[in-house]
């Protein structure tokens, strides 16, 4: 698994990952759970660099049940999602702390928001530059590449750095 770019810490069976064992992948994704014969296998969790998580039972490397929690604790459901549907547009923020009053706009579920940097979007995941068409995460560590589709809504829907923000500024 190493020659693939990934780190393993674990027990291992005939040179594959057998047991309780950690694998981080080369974008720093880390699976902490059993393995069975090369693949996560059992209980077991994906810890994402955003601080995501996606906790599920697998099977042969296929996950069969699982649930994924966000780096601010709103939990995923598949089901009866009311978050952010068309009809409720708060952030989770927002839903757990109130809103802000009617003259202070909240841009993105973080208060205040990451600053994007010249020239890039924020897309949620990262900041994407698209003359390169590369995302990057919030630390500047690389994520992906942007394909065709990708590009098209991002460049549509996401906060641009050269958006114009107007603070709050209190009454004297």
């Amino acid at each position: 698994m190493e020659a693939a770019g990934g780190r393993y810490s674990g027990g291992s069976v005939r040179g594959r990952m057998e047991g309780e064992g950690s694998y981080t992948l080369p974008t720093g994704t880390e699976y902490r759970g059993t393995l069975r014969d090369g693949m996560f296998d059992g209980e077991g969790e994906l810890l994402f660099p955003n601080g995501g998580r996606y906790r599920a039972v697998w099977h042969r490397g296929v996950p069969m049940q699982g649930k994924y929690t966000f780096a601010d604790g709103l939990e995923y459901k598949d089901k009866k999602w009311h978050y952010c549907d068309g009809y409720d547009r708060r952030f989770y923020t927002e839903i757990c702390s109130g809103l802000k009053p009617a003259d202070i706009s909240q841009l993105t579920n973080l208060d205040p928001p990451k600053k994007i940097p010249e020239g890039c979007y924020d897309c949620g995941d990262g900041f994407y530059n698209p003359e390169t068409r590369v995302i990057v995460d919030y630390k500047l560590r690389f994520l992906r590449n942007a394909d065709d589709d990708e590009h098209e809504w991002i460049i549509r829907t996401c906060r641009k750095a050269w958006d114009e923000t107007i603070e709050h500024k209190p009454k004297p």
